[in-house]
């Protein structure tokens, strides 16, 4: 773990986010491998993380991710790291994703479709 002056570097978050999201999409079915066999691959678009406290070396904490489908080809992790001891909130992450083919062009895999549901509604301002 990099630690700097006693706190985790704030790069690492985005470490334990990907791990958190890795493991998110396992519980769901999700196989990274078996969408790479079908030239199939997850790529983020873009991430965002709110520092609202420090880790230090030696702290336990969780990392809860939810996936929401944003438009019919891309999808948002929605994701907060918390204190295990005291469910402090350190920091918040965003991380916007696709689906590309082989080509490099964004798709979305019917399974995938299914799994993220329908898409939403744009509302509409008068």
């Amino acid at each position: 773990m990099n630690v700097i002056r006693g706190g985790v570097n704030n790069a690492v978050y985005f470490n334990y986010c990907e791990h958190a999201r890795h493991e998110y999409l396992k519980v769901l079915n999700i196989d990274f491998a078996d969408f790479a066999r079908r030239h199939i691959n997850f790529v983020v678009l873009r991430s965002e993380l709110d520092y609202k406290a420090s880790l230090v070396s030696g702290d336990v904490f969780e990392v809860s991710v939810r996936i929401e489908r944003i438009s019919r080809l891309r999808f948002l992790f929605h994701q907060f790291i918390h204190l295990e001891s005291n469910k402090k909130l350190v920091c918040i992450a965003k991380v916007f994703g696709a689906v590309v083919d082989e080509n490099g062009r964004p798709c979305m895999p019917d399974d995938l479709a299914v799994l993220l549901g329908s898409v939403p509604e744009k509302s509409s301002t008068s």
